[in-house]
């Protein structure tokens, strides 16, 4: 039976790359776990076997760690469209190139002044903790002509300890789920952003304050939003952000929603006055929705797992 090839690609996933930039005593990190992904005319390789048109995926894994040296790591926005403009510029074969970038937060250790005297530093400035679990993520996707940057973050985990409501839902004979008006809401944070940057005709975004500060929106949407349902909240985080970031189009979440549960105290003669909860990890609800900016076109896969 004949077969047809369909879409392709190949590269080298998850290169772990460390960059330090030393500023005299002061150290600062990058952290990146970056994968590579190229296509265009790569039939041969799979029709055939011939390797004409094939750049070796260890030359990409190669690429990363040299740009790194050669160009540092401004952001990982700026670093991924440095790889994509090389491997589609660099070799007439590749017409696509995917970068995926998950970063790594460090934080600098603050030290004591007696123990820093004690050790014969001043001060140290090279000492770091890593921060939390979230992670930074981006994919650059380049084609020659066209730039598509998504960005973002997952595994931001956030609460509100009260302000928040869930009632007046639709009741049937399955339901038995109480009305709350005084909850706990929290959820792990998994966010991406489209950017409208999409040439290098325009003004490119400062990737590392627009992170930082598509952050602080977000979170003060949820932090400030009086909830009645998760649902709420999500479309009050994307749309502060859109409001507040000219740069982005496009905001997609996807929220667990971390249960907490009261304990019933009751048999041991305890009244629990909204004081102490079970905190449950599965089974949980998931709040999905994507928000756009007037006149935008959704581009943000529905399925966020691999993005």
């Amino acid at each position: 039976m004949p077969t047809i090839l369909g879409q392709n690609q190949y590269g080298k996933a998850e290169n772990r790359v460390v960059k330090i930039t030393r500023d005299g005593a002061t150290h600062h990190i990058k952290d990146l776990n970056v994968s590579v992904a190229l296509s265009g005319d790569l039939s041969d390789v799979h029709l055939t076997g011939s390797n004409a048109n094939c750049l070796p995926t260890d030359t990409t894994k190669n690429t990363v760690f040299a740009f790194a040296k050669e160009y540092g790591i401004e952001s990982a926005e700026q670093f991924g469209i440095h790889l994509a403009r090389h491997f589609v510029t660099s070799q007439e074969p590749i017409k696509r190139a995917r970068i995926r970038i998950e970063e790594y937060a460090w934080e600098r250790i603050a030290s004591s002044d007696a123990n820093s005297k004690f050790i014969g530093a001043d001060e140290v400035n090279h000492s770091f903790a890593r921060k939390g679990q979230e992670t930074r993520v981006t994919q650059i996707t380049y084609d020659g002509e066209k730039w598509e940057v998504i960005s973002g973050l997952k595994d931001l985990v956030v609460m509100n300890s009260t302000n928040s409501e869930f009632w007046g839902y639709i009741k049937d004979q399955y339901t038995t789920l109480q009305e709350a008006y005084d909850r706990i809401l929290a959820t792990q944070v998994s966010g991406r952003w489209r950017f409208n940057w999409t040439d290098d005709d325009q003004r490119m975004p400062n990737w590392e304050r627009s992170y930082e500060q598509t952050r602080k929106h977000m979170l003060e949407a949820f932090a400030e939003t009086y909830s009645y349902s998760l649902q709420q909240t999500l479309y009050q985080m994307a749309t502060r952000i859109i409001n507040h970031r000219s740069e982005i189009d496009e905001v997609r979440f996807s929220l667990p929603n971390k249960h907490h549960f009261l304990v019933d105290l009751e048999p041991f003669g305890l009244k629990n006055d909204n004081e102490v909860y079970y905190a449950a990890d599965r089974m949980y609800g998931l709040i999905e929705a994507t928000v756009l900016r007037d006149g935008a076109t959704a581009q943000i896969p529905v399925d966020m797992t691999n993005l």
